[in-house]
């Protein structure tokens, strides 16, 4: 009895065992596994030059299994309408990635820390896509970026935000900013000490002069070559003081193209070519204030005429009286004598 009943549990121990290495093997057949040499879905990859592109398709978020061993990421014609947070973490793993290409997905939003895990991300294109909302945190953790891309991508909704998003600690190594193409009318840095730039790119804005603070920064950066082609600048006297920064500097490689679009007279006209007295604030500020105190003069020699002929009333009327009557006695004299002349009777007695 206490045989069979060892041979029992003997029995069942070793099908225990059967049934486990079963289910082992079941769960590593049909389990997708994955390693560092597997490609995203709709992905080409190319390890010999970490590059994985991927292209036209309607995924609303960014690939999730990135490999390892990616150092350029190009998404394009993707759906992609927001950026979560850590959107290019790979499992909470940070990636060794230098470029990150995203033109062309019709994003619209980017949230706090969504480039979280991309320590070493050197450029970052963001262009031709339609951001209405930029965190102040946006580009968190992006200390070694240097090329950052937004041409035709900010709409007016974002356009504060992408101040406060630009402004951070952590873009401090940016060399190269585009912004191209997006209806800014003013530069969005409020800070000359928040970067490393060399290159500015603001052609085909709104930007009709550039004054105060803006001007101070690029007096202060010197190194900064700032490009401001096909902007509509207003040629007046409040373009003055960017107008002598641009005849004095060296800072804006552009500058011959950089045309006038008001007033009518000087549409067309290159900016550089302007005359001083163009510009000049001071000559139509002194214009208006001599006219001002013509007027104030010749109110004054009205009033004291005035003032006088009021003083003066009586002997006025004395005088008037006089040369009325010295009139009427001379006129008399010169009807008597008209009546003589015309009586041939009083002729005749005078002969």
């Amino acid at each position: 009895m206490w045989i069979f009943s060892d041979n029992a549990k003997c029995i069942f121990s070793i099908w225990k065992q059967w049934c486990l290495c079963y289910a082992a093997v079941v769960c590593l057949l049909f389990s997708p596994v994955r390693t560092d040499n597997a490609c995203p879905s709709s992905c080409i990859c190319a390890k010999d030059s970490g590059t994985v592109t991927c292209r036209d398709g309607e995924d609303a978020e960014v690939p999730g299994d990135i490999p390892e061993w990616t150092s350029t990421l190009i998404l394009k014609g993707r759906n992609i309408s927001t950026l979560h947070r850590g959107a290019f973490m790979s499992n909470g793993t940070e990636l060794q990635m230098t470029t990150l290409s995203l033109s062309h997905n019709g994003i619209q939003a980017i949230e706090p820390y969504a480039f979280l895990g991309l320590p070493r991300l050197h450029l970052l294109d963001l262009s031709h896509n339609q951001l209405e909302y930029i965190s102040g945190r946006a580009f968190h953790g992006l200390l070694q970026l240097r090329s950052l891309y937004l041409n035709h991508s900010i709409l007016p909704a974002a356009t504060e935000q992408l101040s406060n998003a630009l402004n951070t600690q952590s873009l401090l190594s940016l060399h190269r900013l585009e912004l191209a193409g997006n209806a800014l009318k003013s530069i969005p840095l409020l800070r000359s000490d928040m970067h490393n730039l060399h290159a500015l790119v603001l052609m085909n804005n709104s930007i009709a002069s550039i004054t105060g603070g803006n001007l101070t920064m690029l007096y202060q950066q010197k190194r900064i070559r700032v490009y401001l082609a096909l902007n509509p600048f207003r040629c007046n006297c409040d373009l003055g003081a960017f107008y002598y920064w641009l005849k004095n500097s060296s800072q804006c490689p552009d500058a011959g193209r950089l045309l006038c679009s008001e007033p009518e007279a000087k549409r067309g006209v290159p900016v550089e070519n302007l005359r001083e007295e163009d510009v000049d604030c001071m000559n139509e500020n002194l214009e208006a204030v001599s006219y001002v105190f013509l007027g104030i003069v010749l109110a004054l020699i009205g009033v004291v005429f005035l003032m006088v002929l009021y003083l003066n009333r009586r002997g006025i009327k004395r005088w008037l009286n006089n040369i009325r009557d010295a009139c009427r006695d001379q006129m008399e004299v010169y009807h008597y004598r008209y009546e003589q002349d015309s009586d041939p009777r009083l002729a005749n007695v005078a002969v």
